[in-house]
């Protein structure tokens, strides 16, 4: 399983498109030896016309399998991908998170040699994406087959992939085992990072963050915190039309590239990002006090939206870093694991009579 990362632009879906046959390359050759079965993009090779079930056997025909061999496995697809009751509905009334989970069903389970999944999972819930990852694991360990599987969120990477390798501008700068290549990426990735950083304004996009800064309840500016501080991230956005379903995602990694910490916008009783009006907007997201153990902090940005066909509306990848201190409580920088949360120890007296 190989493990493709590295920043927007790199060239990771073009690769993976180059691959799979969709665009051609303008110079070299590509070499493959086997059956490639591709999940690039939600939709990606399903007819919205047809139904469900239609959409399965057109793939299969695809992958140069016959109608029985498709029948065999139909069964299989329809109950992994969970949406027996709509097989005969056509695909365009299908959510993303149903038709993504209907193409990773087609792509692992008609016996490709080799299969390319690109971030598509990520709009699937969280129960899908642990099936996906086991699916993918078992296709690879059980069956000897090749993945090629490209992802921003590292722990992903970093459970399913024996091998990776580091993308910039199209070319491969770096290939070892995965916590190399992760190690690599997120120390390129996140050299800029500190308590604000600023971003080019880009009239071709729909949402954009102009500048992320990070500050305390006095709302001063600084990237090193007690762990009994409240620590604000201020993000400065425009909006040039309204996205329906837009979404903010943060993921909070550790000094040693470990996924602590996720929140998604959507987890509020109010998605501020859910068609938001076109203007400037400031958002304020709150970490709260006394939940993380003391350490050098990275914050990981990503917007999107389920209702676009590109899914991803704007990437800011690792742009702030903060340091938290202990100066609070008994165990203070020796504290083991990953909170600090404080626990209430209560005591209840018990009558001897």
């Amino acid at each position: 399983i190989l493990g493709i990362i590295g920043k927007n632009g790199a060239g990771k879906s073009t690769l993976l498109k180059i691959l799979s046959k969709i665009t051609a390359p303008t110079t070299g050759s590509i070499k493959i030896k086997g059956r490639i079965a591709s999940l690039l993009e939600v939709g990606t090779g399903f007819h919205g016309e047809l139904t469900g079930r239609e959409n399965i056997y057109l793939n299969g025909a695809v992958l140069g399998m016959s109608r029985r061999e498709v029948t065999k496995k139909l069964d299989e697809i329809v109950d992994f991908a969970g949406v027996e009751k709509y097989m005969d509905t056509p695909v365009k009334r299908y959510s993303s998170g149903m038709t993504v989970r209907l193409g990773f069903a087609v792509a692992a389970h008609l016996d490709p040699d080799i299969l390319v999944v690109d971030e598509v999972l990520a709009v699937g819930d969280a129960e899908f994406q642990k099936k996906a990852i086991g699916k993918m694991q078992d296709v690879s360990t059980q069956e000897g087959r090749t993945i090629l599987f490209v992802s921003h969120n590292m722990e992903s990477v970093r459970k399913l992939c024996t091998k990776a390798i580091l993308l910039e501008n199209g070319t491969i700068t770096y290939e070892s085992k995965v916590e190399n290549v992760i190690e690599k990426y997120l120390s390129v990735d996140t050299s800029s990072a500190g308590a604000e950083k600023c971003f080019e304004l880009d009239e071709n996009q729909k949402f954009q963050v102009t500048k992320c800064v990070l500050v305390d309840s006095k709302e001063e500016k600084k990237s090193d915190f007690d762990i009994k501080d409240d620590i604000y991230i201020r993000l400065y956005c425009i909006s040039r039309v309204p996205i329906s379903q837009l979404y903010g995602y943060l993921a909070i990694y550790n000094a040693q590239s470990e996924l602590v910490w996720e929140s998604d916008s959507l987890d509020s009783d109010k998605n501020v990002f859910d068609n938001l009006q076109k203007g400037e907007h400031i958002i304020d997201l709150k970490l709260p006090s006394n939940h993380l153990i003391p350490s050098e902090y990275t914050c990981y940005f990503n917007f999107a939206s389920p209702a676009l066909e590109e899914f991803q509306v704007f990437h800011l990848g690792h742009c702030l870093k903060f340091n938290l201190h202990d100066t609070f409580t008994k165990r203070g920088t020796k504290r083991n694991g990953y909170f600090s949360t404080i626990l209430e120890w209560k005591q209840t007296n018990v009558s001897n009579s």
